[in-house]
């Protein structure tokens, strides 16, 4: 029993398990929620299944629909190259945000996704 003047804590929640697989968001065949998507490969957004307010952020942070966007990795946050950007993402928020594979799906080599030159292609093209 809690006496006046104390709290009492909320409930904590078991948070999950990041091995166990994640339930689809997918409605269509060849696409995932990018928690389940697999690193390097080149991706495309095709919703955000978010609340108003939170796909307005992804959005603003480059996560529209169409964007190209590379999967970098899946540890604690997940890291994607939006717009030559690298952008870290909880996992819950990356389970918002379905995406397709893109056009020439696993890219060769970890360059621009955008088809600019990098720095490399630039200075070995000039010499």
């Amino acid at each position: 029993m809690i006496s006046k003047g104390q709290q009492a804590w909320p409930s904590v929640t078991e948070t999950p398990n990041p091995d166990l697989p994640v339930p689809s968001l997918c409605r269509e065949p060849g696409c995932c929620s990018l928690a389940q998507a697999s690193c390097g490969m080149v991706l495309k957004v095709r919703e955000l299944s978010a609340p108003a307010e939170v796909a307005m952020r992804l959005r603003e942070l480059g996560f529209c629909e169409q964007q190209r966007i590379r999967l970098l990795s899946k540890h604690t946050n997940v890291i994607c190259q939006v717009c030559n950007v690298r952008l870290g993402i909880s996992r819950d928020l990356a389970q918002m945000i379905v995406v397709e594979p893109a056009a020439g799906g696993r890219p060769a080599h970890p360059g621009p996704i955008n088809g600019s030159p990098s720095a490399h292609e630039r200075d070995s093209s000039a010499a």
